[in-house]
């Protein structure tokens, strides 16, 4: 029964060392490198929230082999990442630029957070406060004969 855990739980904790398949590594070390660091800045436009570098997708790997044949070619990272956004769209970026187009991405959870914050605070103050109001006559009587009754006890 272990043994089944573990293979399972190898096999779950693995999937991304399975995307990059052995015939995608390029046999210079420095190049395989700066293609694993594009690549894993790269959103997969199959699955969308993986880099190409953890996707199965035909999609990604098509992606990953171009980003290796442009670093063949002689392509810097940047060049390789603006061929990219000019092809896809700034959404094939995990992270896209800070910029006034995308200033309302960027800004959109610390609004919400300013905006919650806002509205608990207006919540709270327009909540009724109690009102301790004075005992009349008669429930100060059975006040004092149950502190009397609780005393003698």
């Amino acid at each position: 029964m272990r043994f089944v855990l573990a293979l399972i739980a190898a096999l779950i904790f693995s999937s991304s060392a399975i995307a990059v398949q052995p015939g995608e590594v390029l046999k210079d070390p420095a190049l395989e490198k700066r293609a694993r660091e594009i690549s894993s800045g790269l959103r997969c436009l199959v699955c969308q929230n993986q880099s190409i570098d953890d996707s199965d997708a035909q999609l990604a790997k098509d992606l990953r082999l171009l980003v290796r044949e442009r670093l063949m070619a002689g392509d810097s990272n940047d060049e390789v990442e603006n061929f990219l956004v000019q092809r896809y769209g700034e959404f094939v970026l995990l992270k896209p630029a800070f910029g006034a187009h995308t200033l309302l991405l960027w800004l959109t959870p610390a609004l919400v957070l300013i905006l919650s914050g806002i509205g608990a605070y207006a919540a709270m103050r327009r909540r009724p406060q109690p009102i301790a109001s004075a005992l009349d006559e008669k429930e100060r009587e059975a006040l004092e004969t149950l502190l009397k009754r609780d005393q003698s006890a």
